[in-house]
């Protein structure tokens, strides 16, 4: 008997303990991450583009022919070079009506000369008659049977007639000038007027950055022919929200990345001051507003970058070495409206307020509550709360 108790109170106690352990709260596996110490950056992230700081554009002056265009993108030219050359542009052909109206304004033209021609022989004629007129009075006045007025009328009846013969000879000059330009409408279309071709230089030296027109051909006055500008003076545009460009002032340190190279430093040069609105990807309607990057690191740590190219900005507005950091994913509310995290601490969670100076898309800058080394939990399952035991999980 006595041994069949033992062994009744043994397998008693062995299910009181094994009952124990199956109801008893287990630990909640969470993932940590340690704080840290080191540089902190506080940055507003957004999309640019690259551009020339000066763009210059080679157009035509005036309507003409364009000889085809040698030089190609990315092709070096010097100050003064000549990189077009324009000659005077071919007549318009001319229709079958048109013929027929030139020909009979041409005809108009030469029956205009004719009229010219015989107003300017009336005109001698009359000139000549005068003249007479005025020898015979000088006789008759000097031999007393006429008065000394009809002597002066006979003066300017032969003045006038040569004024007469002026106004005709050019009458018939203008007859003439426009059955020329008649006769000139009726040229065919290859017989252009000669002219010296006119060059059009390169007012900076730079590289060629477009030709939109390459091959031979009549341009209109203004068309523009070339692209020119030096690859070395680069700028960055951004379009910042708003409520983010306040942050970048002037002289604000720049990281432009992602460009196909090494991180570039640039610097803010000025935030326009009109902004936009644009519409984001998700038909959102937001106000932007342009912001100008110089680019401060040397040309060689960016030779590759061109005009036009897409990159990351990023405006670093706040900074600090040897700072305390812990990732945000550790940081939860308080209902006191504060932050706070929980540590670890003998296998327990321990809740921390913390104060932050600063956060970016990673991690926070503690002011502090916590110091380097401690290990925290990171994005806290439901399950945790202050004092719970907690089982870190291998990642």
């Amino acid at each position: 008997m006595n041994r069949r108790n033992l062994a009744l109170g043994a397998m008693a106690a062995i299910a009181v303990a094994g009952l124990g352990w199956a109801f008893a709260p287990r630990p909640v596996e969470v993932e940590a991450a340690a704080v840290v110490s080191g540089r902190f950056e506080q940055a507003i992230e957004e999309d640019g583009r690259t551009r020339l700081r000066e763009r210059y554009t080679v157009s035509a002056p005036v309507a003409a022919r364009l000889t085809r265009i040698a030089l190609r993108e990315g092709d070096p030219v010097t100050q003064g070079d000549v990189v077009a050359v324009l000659t005077p542009a071919m007549p318009s052909m001319v229709d079958d009506r048109s013929l027929r109206e030139a020909s009979a304004r041409l005809k108009a033209a030469d029956a205009s000369v004719a009229v010219a021609s015989a107003r300017v022989d009336r005109a001698r004629v009359a000139q000549e008659e005068a003249r007479l007129e005025l020898q015979r009075t000088e006789k008759l006045a000097r031999e007393g049977f006429l008065s000394p007025s009809r002597l002066d009328n006979a003066r300017l009846a032969l003045d006038g007639a040569r004024r007469e013969l002026e106004a005709a000879q050019a009458s018939r000059d203008v007859a003439g000038h426009e059955r020329a330009m008649a006769a000139a409408v009726l040229q065919p279309p290859t017989a252009a007027a000669g002219g010296a071709p006119l060059q059009l230089r390169a007012p900076v030296s730079g590289v060629v950055l477009r030709v939109p027109i390459q091959s031979e051909g009549t341009v209109p006055a203004g068309a523009a022919l070339m692209d020119i500008g030096d690859p070395v003076r680069m700028e960055v545009v951004a379009e910042l929200l708003t409520t983010d460009a306040v942050q970048a002032k002037a002289g604000t340190p720049v990281s432009i990345e992602r460009w196909g190279g090494p991180a570039v430093t640039g610097r803010v040069r000025r935030v326009e001051p009109a902004a936009f609105m644009k519409v984001s990807a998700l038909g959102i309607e937001e106000q932007r507003v342009n912001v100008i990057v110089d680019i401060v690191q040397a040309p060689e740590a960016w030779r590759g970058m061109g005009d036009g190219y897409r990159v990351t900005v990023r405006v670093i507005t706040a900074s600090a070495d040897e700072a305390v950091q812990v990732p945000v994913g550790a940081l939860v509310p308080t209902e006191e409206g504060m932050l706070a995290v929980y540590a670890l601490e003998g296998g327990r969670a321990v809740l921390r307020p913390v104060e932050l100076a600063g956060r970016n898309g990673t991690m926070g800058w503690v002011r502090s509550g916590l110091k380097s080394g401690d290990r925290v939990i990171v994005y806290p399952p439901p399950g945790v709360a202050a004092g719970r035991r907690v089982a870190v999980r291998d990642r």
